[in-house]
C-alpha cells in the first residue's frame, strides 16, 4: 500500500505532466494509442483514401438499393468489413515484408488471420441478413393468408377396375374329415415304467 508521502508525490507529479495544450501538439499526439487501426472507431484512418471507401459504399448501394434505415445499416455493415479485410491484406503483406524472424511473424500473422475470419463472417451475416429483410419485403404475406387452411391435393381418377370394391373372401369350412378328427380324442400316451436295477 502507497504511503502518504508517495501519494503526496504522485499528486505533485501529475501537476507537472498536463500533456499537449496547443492544437499542433493535440493532432500530433491524436493518433498515438494507434497500433494497426483494425477497431479504430473512424473506418478511414488518415494514411487512408476516404474517397474509395465512400466510392465502395456507393457501389454496394447501387447492388443492393437498400429501401429502408435498417437495410442500409447492412449495406453500411458490409462496406466496413470488406474495408478492414482490405487493411488485413496490407498489414499481412508489411508483415511479411519485414525481416524478423519467424518466431516474431507467425504469432502476428495468426492474429491478423483470426480477424481476417472475424471479418469475412460479419460480411457473410449481414449480408444474409439484408438478403432475407429485402426478400420479405418484396413478398409480404397477404392478410388472411397465413390462418387459411391448406388445399387438398387433387385426387387422380382412379382406373375402372381399381375403382370395384374387392369380392369378399369365403368363410373358412372345415372338411366333414377334419370335423370327424377333431371330435375322436387322442390316444393316451403309452405309459412307460422305470426299469429296476437289479442287484450283481
Amino acid at each position: 500500500m502507497a504511503t502518504v508521502k508517495q501519494i503526496e508525490a504522485n499528486r505533485r507529479n501529475a501537476l507537472k505532466s498536463t500533456g499537449p495544450r496547443t492544437p499542433e501538439a493535440k493532432a500530433a499526439v491524436r493518433m498515438n494509442a494507434l497500433r494497426h487501426g483494425l477497431r479504430a472507431r473512424t473506418v478511414v484512418l488518415p494514411a487512408e483514401d476516404s474517397e474509395e471507401f465512400h466510392q465502395l459504399c456507393n457501389d454496394l448501394e447501387t447492388e443492393w438499393q437498400p429501401q429502408s434505415r435498417t437495410e442500409h445499416f447492412y449495406v453500411e455493415q458490409m462496406a466496413i468489413s470488406q474495408w478492414k479485410l482490405t487493411r488485413v491484406e496490407v498489414a499481412e503483406k508489411s508483415i511479411v515484408a519485414q525481416e524478423v524472424s519467424a518466431k516474431t511473424q507467425i504469432p502476428l500473422l495468426d492474429k491478423l488471420w483470426q480477424c481476417q475470419g472475424r471479418l469475412e463472417r460479419s460480411f457473410a451475416r449481414a449480408q444474409r441478413d439484408l438478403e432475407r429483410l429485402q426478400n420479405s419485403r418484396r413478398s409480404p404475406v397477404q392478410p388472411g393468408e397465413a390462418t387459411r387452411p391448406p388445399q387438398p391435393a387433387p385426387q387422380v381418377p382412379a382406373s375402372p377396375a381399381a375403382s370395384e370394391p374387392p369380392a369378399p373372401k369365403p368363410p373358412y369350412v372345415m372338411s366333414a374329415a377334419a370335423s370327424a378328427a377333431g371330435a375322436r380324442k387322442p390316444d393316451p400316451a403309452p405309459r412307460i415304467e422305470p426299469r429296476r436295477r437289479t442287484a450283481s
